[in-house]
């Protein structure tokens, strides 16, 4: 005997509950044939006619009364499946999200992801990865890494999505002792001046440097450094300038009083920041709890930074 085709059972239950094939149809949303020829196909199967005209309609057999119970209980453990696997609560979920994140977005985002997390999701856990683009876009397809969220203007085609969180612009750090930390710095000091570059695996740099080079200013990178982290021990010794997201230069301000702020003396780019995520998970309740959480706390409305 061969394999029951489960897409048979709703024929099944649909025939009980209503005793005539047409109303059977119509509450399956089919024709009136196809309930006909999946009858057939159940009859043949359990060598039973199953159903059986009368005067009050299409009576079940014996044996199709003992197939009925658990007929229905497949159906229900099957629609509880579906609708269990659409339901996401943060509030028992240990699972680990995967963000990836510069060290710029890791300063930026983290610490108050965390705090949210810890209220609204105290088993989950974060997992920040800096990889390059081609490697975020593959996790992003697997699944290896929820969202993206920063600056990643290679994210771009057709299978991934994407939201605006808030505009990002570019200022200047130095030591708060510096001789140029009163200000206003002009152009001719921001480039006689010694700089800490940063060439990081972040694209937010690229930004600026293509501005830069656009419009022919260049100035002397005294130090080159892949890391944001070290600048505000580096500039506390030094009179180097750095030009840095100023998202990254308010965090800097707030725990090192050694360092102050300046406005740059040329109207630099801004960048939006973004997540973004694949079209593959763009239904999946645990992946959209995730990024509502993101958007909750990053945008235009509560961004913190001084513009």
């Amino acid at each position: 005997m061969s394999d029951l085709d489960l897409n048979l059972i709703p024929y099944l239950v649909a025939m009980e509950d209503t005793r005539n094939v047409s109303r059977a149809a119509e509450r399956l949303g089919v024709s009136q044939p196809r309930v006909s020829t999946a009858l057939g196909r159940l009859r043949e199967f359990f060598d039973d006619p199953l159903f059986v005209r009368t005067s009050r309609g299409m009576e079940p057999t014996p044996r199709a009364l003992a197939i009925l119970p658990a007929a229905r209980e497949a159906l229900l453990r099957i629609e509880k499946g579906m609708l269990d696997a659409q339901d996401f609560d943060p509030l028992t979920s240990t699972h680990t999200f995967s963000i990836a994140l510069s060290d710029v977005g890791e300063i930026v985002f983290l610490p108050r992801l965390l705090q949210l997390f810890a209220m609204r999701a105290p088993h989950a856990n974060l997992r920040s990865v800096t990889l390059p683009p081609a490697q975020i876009e593959r996790g992003l397809e697997s699944g290896e890494v929820d969202l993206a969220v920063g600056f990643f203007p290679d994210l771009s085609g057709n299978n991934f999505f994407q939201q605006r969180l808030f505009t990002h612009r570019f200022i200047c750090l130095m030591r708060s002792g510096h001789p140029l930390a009163r200000g206003p710095l002009t152009l001719e000091q921001y480039v006689a001046s010694g700089h800490a570059v940063v060439r990081a695996s972040g694209r937010s740099q690229e930004v600026l440097e293509q501005y830069l080079e656009k419009k022919r200013i260049y100035r002397r990178a005294v130090l080159e450094t892949p890391h944001f982290m070290s600048l505000p021990f580096i500039l506390a010794k030094t009179d180097l300038l750095a030009t840095v997201p100023h998202a990254i230069g308010f965090a800097y301000v707030a725990e090192h009083a050694s360092i102050t702020l300046v406005e740059p003396p040329l109207p630099l780019p801004n960048f939006d920041l973004r997540q973004h995520w694949h079209r593959k998970f763009h239904n999946d309740p645990r992946a959209g709890w995730l990024r509502s959480m993101v958007a909750e706390l990053f945008n235009d409305a509560l961004d913190e930074w001084p513009k």
